[in-house]
């Protein structure tokens, strides 16, 4: 089967069980985030609060976990939901935000990895680089390190870790350890909108919930994303911006159809 093949697949999946989808994320974005995978098919739930959250999760299809807004609170809540879930056999997807620039990011995304296992992760090239354990200057939550050998350290930590590792980017990288993907979806504009990134983790997480092909599910959620923005920007006029973008971008998102993802997909494999 093709690579078109399968994201058609995949988007069907999402339509049809329109899968819960449990977050654990930043309060910078989580509306955005929410409304991305309502967009998409699939059902949000955004509960954080340790009392709870094993047995959301236990009811839910996936689970992400965002480190956008850290606090106490919420790490504690991710570990316990993040091990019920890998228990139960439910996908977890990690976005380290921010990673990198303070002790309590790195050390949160490194205990995350460690006893949650996730079954993706993704993250900008300096993110994914300050995990890999290389040098990098950080700014805030955007990424500032060049996307050289990004195909190489994708697939190491891929290995390493047993899992998808993804690296957003004007091209995205996707590897499960043995494949590559490149995709080349999008436009410069998705990084003038804040959650860009963040509501691509959480199609991931809508694509996971609903197809076991983890690898297939994470180019999908970026190729819907990168796809969006593309006919998004196309439709304004030159009065218009960021602004009306976002707004169409979740149009597109809702309006997206299986075999429109699977035409509009600009992808290859190494």
């Amino acid at each position: 089967m093709s690579i078109e093949e399968k994201l058609e697949a995949a988007l069907s999946a999402v339509k049809a069980k329109s899968p819960l989808v449990h977050h654990l994320t930043n309060y910078v974005t989580v509306n955005d985030c929410a409304n991305i995978v309502l967009a998409i098919g699939a059902s949000p739930v955004m509960a954080d609060d340790i009392a709870e959250v094993e047995e959301m999760v236990s009811i839910a299809s996936a689970l992400v976990l965002n480190i956008g807004t850290l606090n106490a609170r919420t790490i504690e809540s991710m570990l316990a939901a993040g091990k019920r879930a890998k228990s139960l056999g439910i996908p977890v997807i990690l976005d380290p935000v921010g990673v990198g620039a303070t002790i309590l990011r790195t050390k949160t995304a490194e205990q995350i990895i460690k006893e949650v296992q996730p079954t993706v992760i993704r993250g900008n090239m300096s993110e994914i680089k300050v995990l890999a354990g290389l040098d990098v200057t950080t700014k805030g939550v955007d990424s500032t390190a060049s996307a050289e050998n990004a195909e190489e350290i994708a697939k190491k930590l891929a290995s390493d870790w047993n899992c998808v590792i993804a690296i957003t980017g004007k091209t995205d990288i996707v590897s499960d350890g043995r494949q590559v993907y490149r995709i080349d979806n999008g436009h410069p504009i998705l990084s003038d909108v804040t959650g860009t990134g963040c509501m691509s983790t959480s199609l991931i997480g809508s694509y996971c919930g609903a197809n076991q092909d983890y690898l297939t599910a994470t180019v999908a959620g970026l190729v819907s994303m990168g796809l969006a923005g593309e006919l998004a920007q196309k439709s304004l006029t030159p009065q218009e911006g960021v602004g009306t973008f976002r707004m169409r971008l979740f149009d597109n998102i809702y309006n997206l159809a299986p075999e429109s993802l699977a035409k509009g997909s600009k992808v290859s494999c190494e």
